[in-house]
């Protein structure tokens, strides 16, 4: 099969570390046609969407190691027609390009697109927790997202807790994300003039969320494919910062799923499969969940290292899986067309 990689440059990898890099692996490992984009790419010819393209090169024997592969990987540069692929794995990093997915709406019905573009765009990553039935904040914390700033300073003002979390609804790898007292709330109008608003006039979402107890414990990420679990890891924080997020010096260690995290799973896994979100990652504190991750979910090699598994290779076998369906879906309908074509 061929594939696309619509992602962040190449030449930002972390080769020891990054998810996409081992994706790109075992796809090039089993023989599969790759290319890789960047949204920055996408252009439309004659009506056809394309993208300028760095096409990797095949050949016979592909290293083991991460660190050589990507840095002995060589490319040729193509124009290519997205329809032409059998599959686009999008990769891209927040905040969400709608530019990107209006380019990847005039080919969603000729190829599969993982995550589905029409998922992404409900499950912006921190939004989407909104879409699940917790009333009761069984297991999503309280959660306030507004550019209002008289409206954030009451909800801290009456909330329960001394504690709350602050962060940017575009944010990732933890940027960002702050710990607000209310016995420190002097500098926190001053706090959201930074986080809201903007030199131009325009402002930007933030986020208010209930601190969850264990917090500083570190959290939990588990990934999901097709709503399912197949790997988990705990992140501890580091010993200057409250953020878990290993980007910003957190740890990770083994972690097994607990049963409230296992009902979790299966609690928001059915809604995650019917929006075409297939690999997610969430975060999870304590049993809450924090964020699901729907664009780039990372974590691959950590648990990989930690179990002495490859996560990499469920995914592709998934993703293999899919693009047989839809062959044999086409197939069928072709050979029942000629049918009533030859009646």
């Amino acid at each position: 099969m061929n594939v696309c990689f619509l992602m962040y440059p190449w030449e930002e990898i972390d080769p020891e570390n990054d998810t996409s890099l081992t994706l790109i692996h075992e796809c090039a490992k089993r023989g599969h046609g790759v290319a890789l984009a960047t949204p920055y790419n996408l252009t439309i010819r004659d009506s056809v969407t394309y993208s300028f393209c760095k096409v990797i090169n095949r050949t016979e024997k592909i290293s083991s190691s991460m660190k050589s592969f990507h840095a002995k990987t060589s490319f040729r540069d193509e124009m290519l027609p997205l329809a032409g692929f059998d599959v686009i794995i999008l990769r891209s990093n927040p905040p969400l390009d709608m530019i990107m997915l209006n380019f990847l709406d005039s080919v969603k019905d000729d190829v599969f697109i993982m995550n589905d573009i029409d998922g992404i765009r409900r499950a912006n990553n921190k939004l989407y927790t909104a879409a699940f039935d917790d009333l009761e904040t069984h297991f999503i914390p309280k959660t306030h997202v507004t550019k209002n700033k008289e409206y954030l300073i009451k909800m801290i003002k009456e909330a329960s807790n001394d504690k709350m979390i602050l962060k940017p609804l575009n944010g990732f790898g933890g940027s960002g994300v702050i710990l607000i007292e209310k016995g420190a709330m002097s500098s926190f109008r001053s706090l959201l003039d930074f986080y809201i608003d903007n030199k131009d006039g325009s402002s930007n979402y933030v986020i208010l969320q209930d601190y969850i107890e264990g917090a500083d414990q570190g959290d939990v990420r588990i990934l999901l494919l097709n709503g399912k679990p197949i790997g988990a890891m705990r992140r501890i924080p580091g010993e200057d910062d409250h953020r878990s997020n290993v980007t910003a010096g957190g740890s990770v260690v083994k972690h097994s799923l607990t049963k409230t995290e296992k009902e979790l799973c299966r609690k928001i896994g059915p809604k995650l499969v019917k929006d075409g979100l297939y690999f997610v990652g969430i975060d999870v504190i304590n049993g809450m969940l924090v964020e699901v991750n729907v664009m780039s979910p990372g974590g691959i090699t950590y648990i990989n290292k930690k179990y002495k598994v490859r996560l990499q290779e469920k995914v592709v076998d998934f993703i293999e899986d899919k693009v047989v369906q839809r062959v044999n879906r086409f197939d069928r309908k072709a050979k029942l067309r000629k049918t009533v074509d030859d009646a």
